[in-house]
């Protein structure tokens, strides 16, 4: 009998997807004492960081790089708005594309979260022989699934 893991325990993809999942229970649980769910930061945490280079980044851009679905963008960006975390205003040149910047409510809330963030990737990658090619592999796989339609 073989030692070899069989059916989707022989998947990457099968652990890639539990450990996500763990992940994000994991980050939720420690976010909640901040008001935010996983999703939530990765909207506030994107537009900090693309607002570092672009002043006002568009809603699309801010959920392109989240990784955030379109449809479901523009009510998450209107609840975090109403919670005075952003504000979005029509873009001078398109009335329909609307630029978005951290208050500076967000940006507290962005910078404590962030150190959570931070905090479980320690606890996670502690024993991980390198991170650095832990994340330029997971970049890759995520380049490659997003290139097969993903």
């Amino acid at each position: 009998m073989s030692d070899e893991p069989r059916g989707p325990l022989a998947s990457p993809s099968f652990h890639l997807h539990k450990a996500a999942l763990a992940w994000r229970r994991a980050f939720g649980i420690r976010l909640r004492p901040h008001g935010l769910t996983p999703t939530q930061f990765d909207a506030l945490a994107s537009l900090s960081w693309l607002g570092r280079t672009v002043e006002g980044p568009t809603q699309q851009e801010v959920a392109d790089f989240a990784g955030i679905d379109r449809m479901m963008a523009s009510k998450l960006f209107a609840g975090l708005e109403e919670r005075g975390l952003l504000s979005r205003r029509g873009d001078p040149a398109d009335g329909r594309v609307k630029r978005m910047v951290l208050t500076p409510a967000g940006r507290t809330l962005v910078d404590a979260s962030t150190a959570v963030a931070r905090a479980l990737d320690a606890e996670l990658y502690a024993d991980v022989e390198s991170t650095t090619r832990l994340r330029a592999e997971l970049a890759h796989i995520a380049e490659r699934a997003c290139s097969l339609g993903g």
